[in-house]
């Protein structure tokens, strides 16, 4: 019975973590450039009892073998890097990377760091930042006297200055992506660090290749739908429960052999 005890609290412990992973997902629902969670799970080890093929102490093969599980675990939350939708704002330095892609963030350190929410706006001195203040890569300044602000699919930066005819070009706006983007590390402030997993940072202008193209005024939603997780939601609840009234059988029949003796 302390078996069953036991693998029926790693399913709670799992389903515990799975619930706070949607809850998250629910939580930033309205958070820009956010990308759902989702719990992925493993069995445990298994006991064997009896190998199939090995032989029985009649000298018989089993056909069949006897293992019995001892639960379950997260193995690992993956995050899903799903374009959401977008959503118009008409103000020139927000934009959004439809397709793949990310841009990049230079801290105060002058580590960069990588995001795809892009609600940018211009700092006292004309430069292109984050809300937190923080330039983005590779550290745009608009000249004074700018009037109009044109941010190209490809990343084109042209600024036009009062009084002037031809505008200004300001530069590349580039985006970086990676091998492997589930691999990065979430930093909270809508910002993803590299690591080993994720691979180096592969820098390419927006359109080319498998870069995604940048769409000016416009910001990216949350990738999270709330009828899917509302529904594993639920999911997760029956399954916390069922492993609740497991544990409380289990108990039920350890109770049952102690009266016995």
């Amino acid at each position: 019975m302390m078996k069953a005890l036991n693998i029926a609290a790693t399913g709670m412990a799992s389903q515990e973590i799975n619930v706070s992973t949607i809850s998250n997902n629910i939580a930033n629902i309205n958070t820009t450039g956010f990308k759902k969670d989702r719990a992925e799970f493993d069995d445990l080890l298994y006991e064997t009892v009896t190998i199939a093929g090995g032989r029985s102490s009649s000298n018989t093969r089993y056909n069949v073998g006897t293992q019995i599980g001892t639960g379950s675990k997260v193995s690992a939350v993956r995050k899903e890097h799903s374009t959401g939708n977008p959503m118009i704002t008409n103000n020139p330095f927000d934009l959004m990377i439809n397709g793949e892609g990310f841009f990049g963030i230079i801290l105060p350190s002058n580590e960069i760091k990588y995001t795809r929410d892009g609600s940018f706006n211009l700092d006292s001195e004309g430069n292109l930042v984050t809300r937190l203040g923080y330039k983005v890569f590779p550290g745009i300044t608009f000249p004074q006297g700018t009037t109009t602000t044109t941010i190209g699919e490809n990343g084109n930066v042209e600024a036009f200055l009062k009084n002037q005819i031809e505008p200004t070009n300001l530069g590349i706006l580039p985006i970086f992506n990676f091998t492997n983007p589930v691999g990065l590390k979430s930093e909270g402030g809508n910002l993803y660090q590299i690591t080993q997993a994720s691979g180096p940072p592969i820098q390419q202008i927006p359109g080319q290749g498998n870069a995604g193209k940048i769409m000016q005024g416009t910001l990216e939603s949350s990738n999270v739908s709330i009828m899917v997780e509302m529904t594993n939601l639920i999911k997760a609840q029956r399954a916390y429960e069922m492993n609740s009234k497991v544990m409380g059988v289990a108990d039920q029949m350890l109770q049952t052999v102690n009266n016995i003796r």
